[in-house]
């Protein structure tokens, strides 16, 4: 009994054919080339410079290019502490993001608020946008930040691109 897979070879097949989904192709050069944004607030921006870093390499993942356009990346990540006076600009970037986009809460203090329980500490990022991947640590390893950009990447392989390209061009001639 053959086994289906979504991106397979079948050598009875005559040259080199590799045959597959549209959203299988598109997901996978999506998700091999993930363009992080690094909203480096405190502390943890320190971890995250390291990741960037010869001895950690988040190039092997394809997100080497750290961009400080949002107009050219994918993937905020906002390391450290996330004050409400911030908290404008953070969403005023996230808003410049072109979609798809996604986001990483780096650190307790981006996840949580962290030990500051104060009037001037947002309670969680995710209080203004939305987050994909929480890494928690005070501050995280490099290896977290990695782990966390192949949970990522495993994350954008499953989305469904065409119906959201179809539904997302629907709600604009609605809009319209």
């Amino acid at each position: 009994m053959p086994i289906q897979s979504e991106i397979g070879y079948d050598s009875k097949i005559e040259g080199d054919v590799v045959v597959t989904t549209v959203d299988a192709a598109l997901n996978w050069f999506r998700s091999n080339s993930v363009w992080p944004m690094p909203m480096g607030l405190a502390c943890c921006a320190i971890e995250l410079m390291a990741v960037g870093a010869s001895r950690f390499d988040i190039s092997r993942f394809g997100s080497e290019v750290m961009r400080f356009s949002p107009r050219q990346a994918d993937c905020m990540i906002v390391a450290g502490t996330v004050t409400y006076k911030m908290a404008g600009a953070v969403r005023r970037i996230w808003d410049q993001m072109p979609e798809p986009k996604w986001c990483i809460a780096m650190g307790a203090c981006a996840s949580t608020g962290g030990m500051y329980r104060s009037y001037a500490v947002l309670q969680g990022v995710d209080n203004i946008i939305p987050v994909d991947i929480y890494v928690s640590g005070c501050p995280p390893r490099p290896e977290a930040v990695l782990d966390a950009l192949m949970k990522l990447q495993k994350k954008i392989s499953k989305q469904p691109v065409l119906q959201n390209l179809t539904a997302l061009n629907f709600q604009k001639k609605v809009a319209a």
